[in-house]
């Protein structure tokens, strides 16, 4: 290849993706969304507080309310002061002080006073630093590697906001929904990643794979179990959700399964393809069954870390409800009946097994691919 080639190739790495995004976001537009926000005329601007008027905080958080006067920096009355209630409860409001940057819930009476609450601490600052911060790191750490971890990234992120949630919104099935949408975010971050090879398409394969074993024994174990959409903790949004669309509520649990455990499987496709296709390189003699021995070999020492990621991650995420269970003393079957830790349990233990069978299914097909593929391709 020579480098003309070579230069065709990577800017095909960055152009088709975009392509391919471009006519997910456009086709998104298709799904109508039923008005179902409050109308009011209240808006949420950012502010500091200048001023403070009434204070029964005694200077502890979560504890009294607070009257103060803030100045509204971004808005359609940026610039103007406002009198703001704060309740400093656990859910809602901020312990304010001369100074504080709050995110304010304002409106404008008829006598043209400005006037509202404090919703929350302005966390804006933040969340962009700590963006940027892990952009730096890619940057620095990855090089090149990096700039299309970011750009796979990207694309990930767009094809759940353009893809995923309109499919799940317009009523589609909730596996059929996370399926396509994992197989289309596979091959774009894969492609992006490492081009278009015989490596890529077996970790596409087996990733696909993966996930739809994954998601499989969600839909079944969950069905054995009575489990479902119905049972999440955001269960009253999603149904007053579907009240105005045609969303499955059901679905969603199945949904969560397979889009979650992507990222460890694809990890676990890839790295073990690439290995593969090193021995290959070195030992071009080796049997398919001695290749498969190799693969099942990396595979092995995959399996612990990718399972410990998995549970740490959703044992992360339940710590409150296994914190209540753990101080409560509840027995046994008063823990099977907890639906949270269940879908948990659902959630960790179906991704686990998906990782675990995507060793020996990857092994297979990157074994047979590497032993009958009459030659390489790489794009």
């Amino acid at each position: 290849m020579n480098n003309g080639q070579k230069q065709f190739h990577r800017l095909l790495r960055v152009l088709l993706p975009i392509v391919i995004l471009l006519g997910i976001v456009i086709g998104s537009f298709s799904v109508s969304r039923a008005q179902i926000g409050a109308q009011t005329a209240h808006n949420y601007v950012k502010a500091t507080v200048t001023a403070i008027l009434q204070d029964d905080a005694d200077g502890l958080p979560f504890n009294g309310s607070q009257l103060v006067r803030a100045r509204l920096t971004s808005g359609t009355w940026k610039g103007e002061e406002a009198e703001l209630s704060n309740s400093n409860s656990y859910q809602r409001g901020a312990l304010c002080q001369e100074g504080t940057k709050i995110i304010a819930l304002v409106q404008q009476g008829s006598d043209g006073v400005i006037s509202g609450s404090v919703y929350n601490y302005d966390r804006t600052g933040m969340l962009w630093g700590l963006l940027a911060l892990f952009l730096i790191s890619l940057l620095a750490v990855g090089g090149w590697k990096g700039a299309a971890t970011i750009y796979a990234l990207a694309f990930t992120f767009a094809c759940v906001i353009f893809l995923y949630l309109p499919l799940l919104y317009a009523g589609w099935n909730g596996i059929a929904a996370s399926a396509l949408t994992a197989v289309v975010v596979l091959a774009a971050s894969i492609y992006i990643l490492n081009g278009w090879s015989r490596k890529s398409v077996c970790s596409i394969l087996g990733t696909s794979l993966g996930v739809c074993i994954s998601g499989g024994l969600a839909l079944l174990f969950g069905s054995i179990g009575h489990l479902n959409g119905f049972h999440m903790s955001e269960v009253e949004s999603m149904v007053y959700i579907a009240n105005a669309s045609k969303l499955r509520v059901g679905d969603l649990l199945y949904a969560g399964v397979l889009i979650s455990g992507l990222g460890a499987v694809m990890d676990v496709s890839v790295s073990m393809a690439a290995a593969m296709e090193e021995v290959h390189a070195k030992a071009p003699e080796l049997s398919p069954w001695e290749l498969f021995r190799s693969g099942m070999t990396v595979g092995h020492d995959m399996i612990g870390t990718m399972s410990n990621t998995l549970i740490l991650a959703y044992t992360g995420s339940a710590t409150g409800a296994l914190l209540t269970i753990y101080s409560y003393e509840m027995p046994f079957l008063q823990v099977t009946g907890y639906n949270s830790i269940m879908i948990e349990l659902l959630y960790g233990l179906c991704g686990t097994i998906g990782v675990i069978l995507t060793v020996p299914i990857q092994a297979g097909i990157t074994a047979f691919a590497l032993r009958h593929a009459k030659k390489e391709f790489v794009c």
